[in-house]
């Protein structure tokens, strides 16, 4: 509802002021929160429109305000100086509409959305960074289907790459393991994690005789050739792997619809059916000189003094040494960039090839992940062909994105470029403290660190399930301490509940371009900013209703039935109502914050929302005595508010990926 009054009242003031000053050139209406309630809900500067309308701010202001006639949901409007419009909203109105669980049309963009994710190298387990990537990408596609967008999930699997080459090194280099004791290893419990010890082991190699490093380049043709023992090793050993990713990322509720590998992208010819597009675009050009002879290159991005000369004969023939970008390099292979141009040419319908598909993975609720095959199964859904595209890759691979984005222009196709977002974030590492929990030796230095980065070829790290077997862990001791009658398995429940939510709150809660340092006692601490904290705020929010002897998702129901206009026009219209009303206000904002992080690809806001939520209900929670409350009509809506607050954070919980248990 808050969502749908902002952008009818930006839209009615954009036309009055259309039509009172006709032919004029105007910019959009801003609208922002003032800083305190009392001023109203909405705050409009006026200044943007001063100098197209050559007429001094505080008019415009007032003009609008004597002249636009009446806005439903809207109950007055204020000129502030220097050139504000402070708007009340009709709290009864809003109230009233929030009860009812409204949800106005709103205008849904066709064609399906495609958001990648995860996308790890199935050379070993999943660590800790990688879980930010998932829940990441798992939460905005969860905003994106709140929002009413079809939304497929893909995680591309790089199993022909030099991290996969590297284990099969591991293996049969220092080893010494057949085909066949591989295979009996990868039907193991944990196999990614033999695989993890086994990668540092790797490094540790390399290290100590760079002639070593030949074998990978030997490995590395060798499993590109299909045929060959080494790519069914190869395929042996990341497949195990990828079964192992899923099933971790299943126990945070991460699930997938499509896996495309590296391998079909080579062996069905992807690349080189992008080749000839490219080559005929004259996005790629041969170098026959300097340090990149016998290589096909392309504008490095960003370098471009003519973006919309990319492609072109004369941009082709301009582009210097510094400013080149390797494709294909002077012995025929193509590098990860120019697989990733041709990949996302699929991705857009615009290759005129596709994968076989066959069943991969089943989870527990009967959904099927699928992967990418040379042949496949006849009837399987259609992937690819999608009208937007979000990919959850670190900020490290900025360049390469942009690279792709850049093929995708030079080849004419600008609105898939534009189309085309890189969902970019920071790394994460480990607080000192958490080290040291973790088991790892620290030296003095280490400790005064705000945090200590974590490297998978050391092999120093958090593997994820580790993470949340000791997020649970911690978790039960608490549950069994406050819980001690509830069964085992009850208990058991409960404790992963919190430290899933403890996980995915923590990761989501800083910015994406903010370093997190994690660290387990504050992630899940049952104050401040937490996951903890916000599950607390439901479970207390129904402990009201069960000591009522009510059941509080039919009371929510049933609010606007029990309550009329006039019932929250008098218990929210007045001044020493505002406090209360600002729990209303920020329960009404739930699809306008989802809106708020889908267009700027930032889900801590959804996080603040719900630490916003908690807070402001506890403060109510322990400033109003509901059930002792001796006026009914009082206590009905004293008992409404709890239940709309209620649904509203079990909402955005459930976007963020969390659920809530019955007790804590």
């Amino acid at each position: 509802m808050y969502r749908h009054l902002e952008h009818r009242l930006a839209q009615r003031i954009t036309e009055f002021l259309s039509r009172r000053y006709p032919g004029a050139s105007l910019p959009g209406v801003v609208i922002e929160p003032p800083p305190k309630v009392e001023l109203g809900e909405f705050a409009i500067p006026v200044f943007p429109f001063a100098k197209p309308l050559r007429t001094a701010p505080l008019r415009i202001a007032e003009t609008i305000r004597a002249e636009i006639g009446a806005i439903e949901g809207i109950a007055e409007m204020q000129v502030a100086p220097p050139g504000y419009l402070n708007v009340k909203v009709d709290r009864a109105w809003l109230a009233g509409g929030l009860a009812a669980d409204q949800k106005p049309a709103a205008d849904i963009p066709a064609g399906k959305i495609l958001v990648e994710h995860t996308s790890i190298n199935p050379n070993k387990a999943a660590h800790i960074g990688h879980l930010r990537n998932a829940i990441l990408g798992d939460t905005f596609v969860r905003l994106l289907r709140y929002a009413g967008r079809e939304v497929d999930i893909q995680n591309y699997i790089d199993n022909t790459g030099v991290q996969v080459a590297d284990v099969v090194v591991g293996f049969t280099q220092i080893e010494k393991k057949s085909r066949a004791e591989i295979e009996a290893l990868t039907r193991q419990p944990r196999f990614d994690y033999y695989c993890w010890d086994l990668y540092a082991r790797v490094s540790q190699w390399y290290a100590q005789d760079k002639q070593n490093l030949q074998v990978r380049a030997q490995t590395l043709h060798g499993i590109e050739d299909a045929a060959s023992e080494t790519a069914a090793i190869a395929e042996l050993i990341s497949t195990a792997v990828l079964r192992r990713h899923l099933e971790t990322m299943d126990r945070l509720d991460i699930e997938y619809d499509f896996l495309p590998r590296e391998s079909e992208i080579l062996q069905l010819h992807f690349w080189e059916a992008a080749f000839v597009k490219l080559k005929e675009a004259s996005v790629l050009t041969y170098e026959t000189e300097g340090k990149n002879k016998g290589c096909w290159v392309m504008r490095r991005a960003g370098t471009a003094s003519n973006p919309e000369a990319i492609g072109s004969a004369e941009e082709a023939s301009d582009i210097s040494e510094e400013d080149q970008k390797v494709i294909v390099r002077s012995n025929g292979t193509v590098g990860y960039v120019g697989k990733d141009i041709a990949y996302h040419m699929w991705k857009f319908g615009l290759l005129g090839r596709d994968f076989g598909y066959r069943k991969f993975y089943r989870y527990p609720n009967r959904h099927e992940c699928w992967i990418s095959a040379t042949e496949g199964e006849k009837d399987h859904p259609h992937f690819g062909d999608v009208a937007e595209i979000y990919n959850v890759i670190d900020a490290r691979q900025s360049e390469a994105q942009n690279t792709v984005i850049q093929a995708l222009r030079g080849l004419g196709h600008q609105e898939a470029a534009d189309h085309y977002a890189h969902f970019s974030y920071e790394m994460v590492a480990l607080t000192p403290r958490c080290a040291a929990e973790l088991g790892y030796t620290l030296s003095e230095e280490d400790k005064t660190r705000s945090y200590i980065e974590v490297s998978g070829r050391k092999g120093f790290g958090v593997k994820a399930d580790d993470l949340l077997d000791q997020l649970i862990a911690s978790a039960r001791n608490e549950v069994d301490s406050r819980h001690p009658q509830l069964a085992e398995e009850e208990r058991a429940a409960i404790a992963t509940q919190i430290a899933v939510g403890a996980l995915r709150y923590f990761m989501l809660k800083f910015t994406k371009q903010s370093v997190i340092a994690f660290d387990f006692k504050e992630a899940l601490s049952f104050e401040g900013e937490t996951g903890p904290y916000a599950q607390y705020a439901v479970v207390r929010a129904t402990s009201i209703f069960k000591k009522a002897a009510l059941d509080p998702d039919t009371f929510s129901r049933e609010v606007a039935g029990n309550l009329s206009t006039a019932d929250f026009a008098q218990y929210l219209a007045a001044e020493s109502a505002n406090e209360i009303w600002e729990l209303w206000l920020a329960s009404a904002k739930t699809s306008y914050i989802v809106d708020q992080c889908i267009a700027t690809t930032e889900p801590a806001y959804l996080a603040k929302h719900a630490f916003q939520l908690a807070q402001l209900f506890n403060t109510f929670y322990h400033r109003y005595p509901i059930l002792s409350e001796t006026d009914e009509k009082r206590k009905k809506f004293l008992l409404a508010t709890v239940a709309i607050v209620r649904r509203e954070l079990i909402r955005t919980l459930a976007v963020m990926g969390i659920t809530v248990p019955p007790v804590m």
